[in-house]
């Protein structure tokens, strides 16, 4: 096994898996911590350890206690400076490199390197195929780590289903920013597929407190039941907040103001 330090390269296939899967799943293990292990010429505990490294680095997880070994690289404080700067391009990035491994070291990857099929929101005409392989990785990268984030459940409801869940972008894709904000998972919840279309059209919405609150405007329409039960049932209550990648305020109050039907 290499007992060299950890390079750029290798120590962003870690951070790559690190944002996939849950962080209670991060142990030695896991098969997906075997895979790359496998593909890096490590120990499946050395990559495991890596990821708690960067783990320390995530303010959310500092203020819960965790923490790596003393001596962080910079390599790993470089990983998250370049991702807060440009995380779809890290992730393009990633992407070519898990491609380069796959080609030296043809091993059976596990499920959480298989892209996803998702419905891609609308193109504008005459987009070029760099343009929707760009879009579909960053949609990938999104929901895996967004859901990986609240470990597979909604965080309204808690419906566990993950057929059922949609990993829905607080600011909308349509106008977040390319580098910052489409691929940012504290831009993103974990809902299921009836309270993202609430979230989506502005008839819910989330205070500064992360307490759900409903649009005036839904309340007035004539609601069965049910309805008035999955909605306006859950009104004043706090969402279930992720182990990490906690939604951004600033994305909050965009979603507040542009987007929620006063």
């Amino acid at each position: 096994m290499n007992r060299n330090n950890w390079s750029y390269n290798e120590t962003l296939l870690a951070f790559n898996l690190y944002c996939k899967i849950p962080f209670g799943r991060i142990h030695f293990r896991n098969p997906d911590i075997i895979n790359l292990a496998e593909i890096l010429g490590r120990t499946p505990s050395s990559v495991a350890m890596k990821m708690v490294n960067l783990a320390s680095l995530d303010p959310e997880l500092q203020k819960r206690g965790i923490k790596g070994l003393s001596n962080n690289s910079k390599v790993e404080k470089q990983i998250w400076n370049d991702f807060n700067i440009d995380g779809t391009a890290l992730i393009i990035q990633a992407n070519e490199l898990l491609k380069q491994y796959k080609s030296t070291n043809p091993l059976n990857f596990a499920e959480i390197n298989k892209p996803i099929e998702e419905n891609l929101e609308e193109l504008p005409e005459g987009s070029n195929l760099e343009t929707v392989t760009t879009r579909r990785l960053g949609q990938d990268f999104f929901r895996r780590s967004v859901l990986a984030s609240y470990n597979y459940r909604c965080c309204i409801t808690g419906i566990g289903v993950q057929q059922l869940l949609v990993a829905s972008h607080i600011k909308p894709w349509s106008v977040s920013d390319d580098k910052t904000e489409k691929t940012n998972p504290r831009n993103g919840l974990c809902l299921n597929s009836l309270h993202d279309k609430a979230f989506d059209n502005g008839f819910i919405s989330l205070d500064l407190d992360f307490k759900i609150k409903v649009s005036k405007i839904f309340k007035e329409f004539d609601l069965d039941d049910y309805t008035k039960e999955l909605i306006l049932g859950f009104e004043g209550k706090k969402i279930e907040l992720p182990d990490r990648f906690v939604p951004d305020i600033n994305f909050i109050k965009y979603h507040n103001k542009y987007v929620f039907k006063h």
